[in-house]
């Protein structure tokens, strides 16, 4: 099966959600998916669509990259005991790291998928997804 039809409805997801400057290439048995959107809620779908297609993102053949960074959200603080919190491509530990939040940092939230995952994006620009759990909400 290719690649575009496997991941098909990922594809047709973002096109209905108004994906700016989609872009959908085959790439050495790698299917990207490119593009910026306000709504950390429609990343977190898309992400959540691979999910179901590619139970715990297992076969590697995909890379979404899609910037939210101009979604609005609230701000946190990075509260772990003493550690940096890492910050995946995905929402789950077998993602890649892409940055660390230091402790102490203050975060936006973007959005939050479920109980356990929040997308971020840091204090640098770069955007992930992080541990809920490591988040305190900034309350003004």
């Amino acid at each position: 099966m290719a690649l575009e039809e496997k991941y098909a409805a990922i594809i047709s997801a973002a096109k209905a959600g108004s994906i700016e400057n989609l872009q959908v290439r085959e790439q050495d048995n790698v299917l990207y998916i490119d593009g910026r959107t306000n709504s950390g809620a429609l990343k977190d779908s898309l992400w959540d669509t691979y999910n179901r297609i590619d139970p715990d993102f297992r076969s590697g053949d995909l890379v979404l990259n899609i910037d939210a960074s101009a979604a609005s959200g609230t701000r946190a603080t990075v509260s772990t005991t003493s550690s940096n919190l890492n910050v995946r491509k995905g929402p789950g530990t077998d993602q890649e790291i892409l940055t660390k939040a230091a402790h102490g940092a203050t975060v936006t939230v973007l959005s939050r998928p479920n109980e356990l995952w929040s997308l971020i994006r840091t204090e640098d620009g770069k955007e992930g997804y992080a541990y809920s759990q490591y988040l305190t909400q900034i309350i003004n």
